[in-house]
């Protein structure tokens, strides 16, 4: 089946159990790569066409009104094969209680009918919040499947959760193929 993994993440200043740190990559990239290697397809990156800013109070004020205001914020182009694909491992940080308003973006300038999207997401104890619902509101048309949460200091360490999380994935591919 034809896949791929499309996140967006952010790194620089990020909060991690309490503190602020400082990220040279973002949480959710760091496991949409463990998904790339382990299901061997592309990952591609939605990446702002206005940076966010590097320090994390700042970046959460910007992601408050981008919600409150329901803001779609503009993107780079993703390549037009993202579109063909039956399959899409969704990634994202939880923002302010749900998804990244750019995700929501993606989600609404992509055709979605008759996908099937895995969803994950990056937290520091939130889970998901309200992104499940979010995107079932934004994709009525699409299969939802089971979503992969991992707390963003543990994103190192979750090789296993991955690994696991993907079993749903792989069962999906011996159906299509006809294995058993």
């Amino acid at each position: 089946m034809l896949s791929k993994v499309v996140y967006f993440s952010r790194k620089h200043e990020n909060l991690m159990n309490g503190k602020t740190v400082e990220l040279s990559e973002g949480n959710t990239q760091v496991i949409a790569k463990k998904i790339g290697d382990e299901v061997h397809c592309d990952i591609v990156e939605l990446s702002p066409l206005e940076k966010y800013p590097k320090r994390y109070p700042e970046m959460v004020e910007v992601a408050e009104k981008e919600r409150q205001n329901q803001d779609r914020p503009s993107f780079h182009k993703v390549p037009e094969e993202v579109e063909n694909e039956r399959i899409l491992f969704l990634g994202f940080p939880n923002w302010c209680g749900g998804m990244p308003m750019i995700v929501a973006n993606f989600l609404e300038t992509y055709e979605m009918t008759d996908k099937i999207i895995y969803p994950f997401c990056t937290h520091e104890g939130s889970a998901f919040g309200n992104s499940l619902f979010e995107l079932k509101k934004l994709c009525p048309q699409t299969r939802i499947m089971t979503g992969l949460a991992v707390h963003g200091s543990k994103v190192h360490k979750a090789d296993k959760a991955v690994k696991n999380w993907l079993i749903q994935y792989e069962k999906m591919e011996e159906q299509y193929h006809g294995k058993k």
